[in-house]
C-alpha cells in the first residue's frame, strides 16, 4: 500500500516504502516499483528524481511532460530542498549548528553501483548535517541530512567518509532489518504556479 500524501493536476508526492525501486530495474524481478504502482493510480505521472531502493520516504512525480520538464530544471538549478533523517553508527557530538562535508564523489566503477570519495577526478559533493539524538539500543546517532548537490550515494558515502556509515547500509554499513535512511522534508516550486510547497513523512525508525 503505497501513501500519496499530495495530488493535484500537475504534481504528486508519495511516500515510498523501503526495500521498494523507485524505477524498474532489468529483469521481470524488477518492475514492481513506485512509479508503476503510482502510474496505476495516475497514469500520467512521471518520474522527475529517484531514491535508492533501500531508501524510504517522499518522492515527487510530475503530471503531464510540462511539469516534468518545469520539475526536472528545479532540481537542476537546485531550487528544490531535501531533508532526511538517518542512524549512522558510532556517537556524535550532538549540536543544534549544520556541519558541511565537502568531498568529491565518483562511481566506483569496478564495484558499482558503489561511489567513493575521488579527490582527483571526482564530483563536487556536499552535504550539510547535525546529529540531533542518540540510540543507546542500536549504539547509534540520529542525524539529519540536507544534500546540496545530488550525487548518487552522496549522504551515504558521506557519512562513511567521516567514519559513521548508516546503519543498515547494505553498500557500506553493517547489517539490520533495514537501511536507516528517510526522506523525510521536501520542498519544490509548484509546476503550475512556481511558489514553494513543503511535505513531510514521519521516519518509521
Amino acid at each position: 500500500m503505497i501513501t500519496v500524501t499530495h495530488a493535484d493536476a500537475a504534481l504528486i508526492v508519495a511516500d515510498k516504502p523501503a526495500g521498494l525501486l523507485a524505477v524498474p530495474g532489468r529483469g521481470p524481478d524488477k518492475q514492481d516499483c513506485l512509479s508503476a504502482r503510482i502510474q496505476a493510480i495516475y497514469p500520467d505521472a512521471l518520474i522527475v528524481h529517484r531514491l535508492d531502493m533501500d531508501t524510504s520516504g517522499l518522492m515527487c512525480f510530475a503530471r503531464g511532460a510540462k511539469a516534468q520538464r518545469t520539475l526536472s530544471i528545479a532540481f537542476a538549478e537546485r531550487r528544490t530542498q531535501k531533508r532526511y533523517v538517518a542512524l549512522v553508527e558510532g556517537n556524535l557530538p550532538l549540536r543544534q549548528d549544520w556541519q558541511l562535508i565537502d568531498l568529491p564523489l565518483l562511481l566506483d566503477w569496478p564495484n558499482r553501483p558503489r561511489s567513493k570519495v575521488d579527490h582527483l577526478h571526482g564530483k563536487p559533493s556536499q552535504t550539510r548535517w547535525r546529529a540531533i539524538a542518540y540510540d543507546a539500543d542500536k549504539a547509534a546517532t540520529r542525524v539529519e541530512l540536507m544534500p546540496i548537490s545530488g550525487r548518487s550515494h552522496q549522504l551515504r558515502v558521506h557519512m562513511l567518509a567521516i567514519g559513521h556509515p548508516i546503519v543498515g547500509d547494505p553498500f557500506y554499513g553493517t547489517q539490520a532489518t533495514r537501511m536507516y535512511l528517510h526522506a523525510t522534508e521536501l520542498t519544490l516550486p509548484h509546476p503550475s504556479h512556481d511558489h514553494d510547497m513543503t511535505f513531510f513523512s514521519d521516519a518509521p525508525f
